[in-house]
């Protein structure tokens, strides 16, 4: 399967946009000052849960965003083989 340019830049895209919100959820989770993430210094159900929400998107984020990077190269490979 060959992957178009612009699709290809939309999961590079979508992999960096992953990373940059659910890193910035972690933080903000992290210093949860309402007592939902910590209670009494130690970590509830609600960070627990959060923080595997985090860690999967993380994966998944990092997983389109290679597909994305795998489709560009691919794409590029494709233009400098047929110069047509």
């Amino acid at each position: 399967m060959k992957l178009s340019r612009p699709v290809s830049w939309f999961l590079v895209a979508f992999g960096v946009w992953s990373w940059i919100v659910w890193t910035t959820f972690v933080k903000n989770l992290w210093k949860d000052a309402g007592g939902l993430a910590f209670d009494n210094g130690d970590p509830t159900g609600y960070f627990w849960v959060h923080l595997t929400l985090a860690i999967v998107s993380f994966l998944l984020g990092t997983a389109i965003g290679v597909l994305g990077v795998r489709g560009l190269r691919a794409s590029r490979r494709d233009a400098t083989a047929d110069p047509a």
